[in-house]
């Protein structure tokens, strides 16, 4: 009997170490879900505020206020991105309760915004001594996708009147005609003499999420 007590004895703090051993591994696993959800947090954060971002850009996009071929071929290859919107990515972050560190417009290879964001709180207290100081950071890039390209129209365009044609082959050339091909909206053609006819740009260009 003696002997069983004595064995006992030694088990029991065997037991006691598998016990903590497993709590520690509990609370382990509680700590890394935490980390988890708060770096989801940061990735909704920083999804959003590339998106706002983006959106604003194109939002804030006009037509050529004359016609200039290669502004407008700028302008529908989403090149005219500066750092002007980043202000609508901080908007965005606060909302989600995180912070924007950093906002880079570019262009090439195409018009986009990388947004990197911070959370506001913590991960909290955990048995993992680092998460009650540490928080998620997280980015996205934003893409301003062109759905139209400019071409020359070749279509034929109505003749002049005999005593009209001097040969001005200048005159010619500012009459040369261009229309807007979509891929998704209906084509258009492009009058130099009346731009007020034109399409709302924002209907031109989509915004999506791409990989950073």
């Amino acid at each position: 009997m003696a002997r069983r007590t004595h064995e006992a004895g030694q088990a029991f703090p065997i037991y006691i170490m598998v016990v903590a051993g497993l709590l520690f591994l509990a609370f382990a696993y509680f700590a890394v879900g935490q980390a988890s959800m708060k770096k989801n947090e940061a990735q909704t954060a920083a999804d959003a505020a590339a998106l706002a971002a983006a959106q604003d850009a194109r939002d804030e996009w006009s037509w050529p206020g004359a016609f200039d071929l290669g502004e407008w071929d700028d302008l529908l290859s989403g090149r005219d991105v500066g750092a002007g919107s980043c202000s609508a990515a901080d908007r965005l972050a606060a909302a989600n309760g995180a912070a924007s560190i950093a906002c880079d417009p570019d262009f090439w290879p195409e018009a986009s915004y990388t947004v990197k964001v911070e959370t506001n709180r913590t991960v909290g207290s955990s048995v993992i001594a680092s998460t009650k100081t540490t928080k998620a950071t997280a980015s996205a890039r934003a893409v301003i996708e062109p759905r139209c390209r400019i071409e020359e129209d070749t279509r034929p365009a109505p003749s002049l009147p005999a005593d009209d044609d001097d040969g001005d082959t200048e005159e010619a050339e500012e009459q040369k005609a261009y229309k807007v091909v979509c891929d998704d909206v209906e084509d258009f053609r492009i009058d130099p003499k009346n731009l007020g006819l034109l399409p709302d740009l924002a209907d031109l260009f989509s915004v999506h999420l791409a990989d950073n």
